[in-house]
């Protein structure tokens, strides 16, 4: 089959974490070699420019800097973990990608998304995913799942307020139109096993093209 790589993308608090470990789980099972990683992060300068853009302390961050810093941590993740891993014949799950940038940074921060697409071309030498699962949820429930499991300690990101965070969902939604070849919504709202079996069922499909194509 050759390589095959697969995003999860979302708001914050929509469950990609999860539904990412059972999918790699699963993979395992059928005999699939796997690589979990996750972004901003996956390599020792990603985390470090990870540890910059999560960090509360950086209010000031402008948008146009935000953005190149995703896109530089991108770049080294793709380099060095993403690319190898490919051309290795490996299963790659990461938890967001370049939808994200679009949707945070283009949605919003309201950042021109043409010139978006060029940075993220440039930084993933135009690398696409072959599916790119979209956990859909409220920011409402989003924003109380991402309390619950920190306690109410949130990230820079995830302590926008809620007009960003429409914004950002209105964002992935047009990205799935525009993308729908490759960008599935999936309604996150409902029990982790019902969002697995449906998850499941698009990798499939996946998987029968690119078993078809080899």
């Amino acid at each position: 089959m050759g390589g095959l790589f697969i995003t999860f993308e979302g708001p914050d608090g929509a469950g990609k974490t999860t539904q990412l470990r059972i999918l790699a789980e699963r993979f395992a099972q059928e005999g699939y070699d796997v690589l979990c990683t996750r972004e901003p992060g996956g390599t020792r300068i990603s985390d470090k420019i990870r540890e910059m853009l999560l960090d509360s302390a950086n209010r000031e961050m402008h948008a146009r800097a935000e953005a190149l810093l995703y896109a530089a941590a991108r770049a080294q993740h793709v380099a060095e973990v993403i690319d190898p891993a490919l051309q290795s014949g490996k299963v790659v799950l990461c938890d967001r990608f370049v939808d994200s940038s679009l949707a945070y940074q283009g949605w919003g921060r309201g950042l021109p998304l043409e010139m978006l697409y060029v940075i993220n071309n440039f930084a993933t030498d135009k690398l696409r995913p072959d599916l790119t699962l979209l956990l859909d949820i409220s920011p409402q429930e989003g924003t109380a799942r991402v309390d619950k499991r920190c306690g109410g300690r949130r990230d820079r990101i995830e302590d926008e307020q809620d007009g960003f965070r429409q914004r950002v969902r209105q964002g992935f939604r047009e990205l799935a139109g525009l993308h729908a070849s490759r960008m599935v919504p999936i309604d996150a709202g409902r029990p982790v096993e019902a969002v697995h079996a449906e998850i499941w069922a698009h990798v499939e499909q996946i998987i029968v093209k690119k078993e078809g194509s080899a």
